[in-house]
């Protein structure tokens, strides 16, 4: 979609697929048997066999390619036509001609799109959601296409008040500098916090555990490396925020159990949430 591809390259929107297209060159097996791990152990399965797996904003294609190892139907799509292009790479990898995925370009947002979807037994969308411009839209067209008594997986950043309406005057100007400050700018953002870091390892003698967090991933559950972690965190935008409560709330009303919840601890992370939908809808 060439209004897409328009919109990114204003400052309206944070280019997502780029920083994903960059995170390819250094996946690793590990990095992917983290994100299976990750994935079964936050749906309470050994495997997806049988199922079908829908991964709504699939920027690099890491969930989408765990999916489908751990034997489910995939579908991937994604706003972003490099992150498609990231998804299609990988598929490319690992599962050649393979016809149980499918990727394309598509917006969480376009209501007639969505009900083409028709539905899935398991709904993924990792801190996507949030970045659409309009959340509780995306919330609410991302419930119809969970199967009755099929799993609903959503992350959402969490609300901090005052700091949330900060990072996101923070990441607006990110998104209006020339390309060529935007990395000074996201360092001179982090530094602060980079340096509490360095200096709690120094105090506590693991400067190597320090070290490793950048050359290991960091521990990043979405396999992303930290420095371009940091720069998906401060270039993110569209940029909205919600309290568990409210999250939980919405859902509560259209009849989706909450199984499972775990949060950022009060930070600036993201919430992660695992709803059941009703049965015989």
């Amino acid at each position: 979609m060439e209004a897409n591809t328009r919109e990114i390259a204003s400052d309206r929107r944070f280019g997502f697929g780029k920083n994903w297209t960059r995170f390819l060159s250094v996946l690793n097996e590990e990095r992917i048997a983290a994100a299976e791990d990750s994935l079964k152990k936050i749906l309470e399965a050994v495997d997806l066999e049988g199922m079908s797996f829908l991964d709504i904003g699939s920027g690099s294609g890491l969930f989408s390619l765990a999916a489908r190892r751990l034997g489910a139907r995939v579908h991937s799509f994604d706003y972003d036509p490099k992150s498609v292009s990231c998804a299609i790479e990988l598929k490319k990898r690992f599962f050649p001609d393979d016809g149980d995925w499918t990727i394309e370009e598509g917006s969480a947002l376009d209501e007639d799109y969505m009900k083409s979807l028709g539905v899935f037994d398991i709904v993924c969308s990792w801190g996507v959601l949030h970045h659409t411009g309009a959340m509780w839209q995306a919330l609410e067209n991302v419930s119809s296409l969970v199967s009755d008594g099929g799993k609903l997986f959503i992350a959402i950043y969490n609300d901090q008040g005052g700091w949330s309406l900060r990072w996101r005057k923070i990441k607006k100007i990110y998104n209006s500098l020339p390309s060529f400050l935007r990395m000074p700018y996201t360092a001179i953002v982090m530094g602060s916090r980079e340096i509490k870091f360095i200096s709690i390892a120094l105090f506590k003698r693991q400067t190597g555990d320090y070290i490793r967090s950048w050359t290991g991933y960091g521990g990043s559950s979405r396999g992303m490396s930290r420095w371009y972690d940091m720069i998906d965190w401060v270039g993110g935008y569209p940029f909205e925020v919600a309290k568990p409560e409210d999250i939980f709330d919405f859902y509560r009303k259209r009849g989706f159990i909450l199984e499972r919840l775990k949060t950022s601890g009060g930070g600036i992370g993201c919430n992660e949430y695992v709803f059941r939908a009703p049965r015989n809808r």
